[in-house]
């Protein structure tokens, strides 16, 4: 952290100007910056001690012929402003801070001291660092950096309107600026201006093809706005970055959505090991099961159950699996255990049901569907399994009545079903009546 404030504070130094250069005696730091001074020739020696120790990066001992000048004349903005950037340097934010403040307080218009105090504000107190930043935009009204500066205070403590108004000031004083770009377009996915963002990261991408942010975001961007050009910028990514596995997941997932499952396997290939073993097999699982290899899916699904065998999802999805190879025993089971896990899933409990049925458990099958009934209503296709397994275990007058309610509820959306009934209500009354 302390680094970080400090290569800020650094860069913006040489931003305007080398900073750290003292001027001739009795000058404030910048041309038309502050007011002009006299200083006493032993007080001069002080700050020039102190500047050659700044030039030869020896902070700790600039230290010390600054606090004697401030001794002698506390009123000299520019050497709290030179005793701020050194405890700065040394990573003294809280003793640096009242200086930058002090040397402000006596000379207004010091813009240095305005951009330091913002800079070292940005990551301790980003709502504080706001109007030492205003200050210097003030200040410095044609430079684009401390737009971009305040326009991450304002981004950090939650004032997006504000800091995307700050970053586009910064942009119409310097478009190619690169990093701001890349602010802005970062802040506009938050506001889900999606098309906006994607027209900042490629301008940023024009510019510095390899820039890993830039790349990341466009990718997030086309998949938000469900692009398939999401595909070949996620890989485009990868190649810079091919240790985010954060990204190759969300490549794998829009590969495996748009079904292109030779893609999806040869791209966990490239993955670098030693990545999260579970979420791998997931993976794998889904992609043998868009291909419908469901022996395979189903051997890499139980490693996962075996690793994770309180995952309510992986129980349900190797259920599902073993009922496309019918093996209705072992697909009870895992849903079974899926609902356990998850009372609440519906779809375990239908999955549960198909199981039921088509194994032949027909009883069963009526207490699931009474389970499903429970939990939302009926549909269609649910009351005809109903009717047919009353039909089967000929309870005569309940099958028929539910032959009816499906009829009502399916309004001839599914036609063979329909004929099915229709059939089966006309012997099934036929049925009655001869038992009368």
């Amino acid at each position: 952290m302390r680094d970080d404030i400090f290569k800020r504070i650094l860069a913006a130094s040489l931003f305007f100007g080398a900073l750290l250069a003292t001027p001739s005696v009795g000058q404030a730091p910048g041309a038309g910056q502050g007011t002009k001074h006299k200083v006493a020739n032993p007080l001069n020696d002080l700050l020039d001690e102190a500047r050659k120790d700044i030039d030869a990066q020896n902070y700790q001992a600039a230290i010390a012929p600054l606090e004697k000048f401030i001794a002698e004349k506390d009123d000299f903005a520019y050497a709290h402003f030179q005793l701020g950037y050194v405890y700065t340097a040394l990573g003294r934010g809280k003793q640096a801070r009242p200086e930058y403040e002090r040397a402000l307080d006596l000379d207004p218009k010091m813009s240095e001291a305005a951009l330091n105090l913002g800079i070292l504000l940005l990551n301790e107190d980003a709502a504080a660092a706001v109007a030492p930043l205003k200050k210097a935009v003030d200040l410095l009204p044609t430079q684009s950096r401390p737009r971009t500066l305040l326009g991450l205070a304002y981004e950090k403590s939650g004032e997006l309107k504000n800091a995307a108004s700050a970053y586009e000031g910064a942009l119409a004083l310097d478009p190619q600026d690169t990093e701001t770009s890349l602010h802005l377009g970062q802040l506009l996915v938050r506001q889900n201006r999606l098309s906006e963002a994607e027209g900042r990261f490629r301008l940023v991408l024009a510019a510095e093809p390899g820039s890993r942010a830039a790349l990341v975001g466009l990718a997030q961007c086309l998949e938000a706005e469900q692009k398939p050009e999401a595909v070949e910028a996620y890989a485009g990514y990868l190649q810079v970055q091919p240790d985010d596995t954060a990204a190759r997941q969300r490549l794998l997932h829009l590969l495996i959505a748009n079904q292109k499952f030779d893609e999806a396997l040869a791209e966990m290939e490239k993955a670098p090991p030693g990545g999260a073993p579970l979420d791998a097999l997931k993976l794998r699982a889904d992609i043998l099961i868009g291909q419908k290899k469901w022996g395979e899916a189903i051997a890499v699904l139980a490693q996962a159950v075996a690793l994770a065998p309180h995952d309510a999802q992986l129980r349900g999805g190797l259920g599902r699996t073993y009922l496309q190879q019918h093996d209705f025993v072992n697909a009870a089971k895992e849903l079974k255990a899926a609902i356990a896990l998850d009372p609440k899933s519906v779809t375990y409990w239908k999955d549960l049901t198909t199981a039921s049925y088509l194994g032949g458990d027909y009883p069963g099958t009526l207490a699931l569907l009474d389970e499903v009934a429970k939990r939302e209503p009926p549909t269609p296709g649910e009351l005809f399994v109903r009717a047919l397994c009353y039909d089967k275990l000929q309870q005569t007058k309940a099958a028929l009545e539910a032959y009816q309610n499906f009829l009502a509820a399916d309004q001839d959306r599914n036609p063979d079903q329909v004929w099915q009934a229709q059939q089966r209500i006309i012997v099934l009354k036929k049925t009655l009546e001869k038992k009368k």
